[in-house]
C-alpha cells in the first residue's frame, strides 16, 4: 500500500464527506459541513487547499467551479488508523483490544454472530495458511 498523506481530524470530516459522494464543488462540501461543523466557509476552503496540497484530494475544472474528490480510498485509510490506534494504545496488539471491547460493550445475538463468523473465517483461512508453510 502506497503511503497515505497525515490527514487531521478537521481535514478527515471533509474527506468523509468527498468520500460519500464525488466530485462536489467547495460550496456543496461547506453545505453538508453545515450540520455538523460550526465552521465557517472559509475554514472548509481551507481544510480543502491542504488536502490538495497533501495529495490527499485532486480536482477537475468544469468551468469556474472545481470539482473535488479523494485520491485515496476510506478503506485505506480506516485500515492506517487502525493500525496506528493498535500500536499508540495496545502496543500493536489486537487481543487485548477485543477482550477490552468485548468485555465493556453489549451486542447483540446478530452482532455476537457475524463475530462468530468472522473468527470463524480467519480461523479456516490461517489454518490453510500454516499448511502451505509446512507442505
Amino acid at each position: 500500500m502506497k503511503e497515505l498523506p497525515a490527514i487531521s481530524e478537521a481535514e478527515w470530516e471533509v474527506m468523509k464527506i468527498l468520500w460519500s459522494r464525488s466530485p462536489q464543488s467547495a460550496n456543496e462540501v461547506i453545505e453538508a459541513l453545515e450540520g455538523v461543523t460550526d465552521w465557517k466557509p472559509k475554514t472548509v476552503r481551507t481544510l480543502i487547499s491542504r488536502l490538495v496540497q497533501k495529495n490527499a484530494i485532486a480536482f477537475q475544472e468544469t468551468g469556474r467551479t472545481y470539482l473535488y474528490y479523494p485520491l485515496v480510498s476510506q478503506d485505506d485509510y480506516v485500515q492506517v488508523e487502525t493500525q496506528s490506534f493498535l500500536k499508540r494504545l495496545y502496543g500493536g496488539a489486537i487481543k487485548p483490544l477485543l477482550v477490552n471491547f468485548l468485555r465493556e460493550q453489549k451486542l447483540s445475538s446478530d452482532e455476537i454472530s457475524e463475530l462468530r463468523r468472522i473468527l470463524d473465517e480467519k480461523t479456516d483461512t490461517e489454518l490453510k495458511n500454516d499448511r502451505r508453510k509446512d507442505g
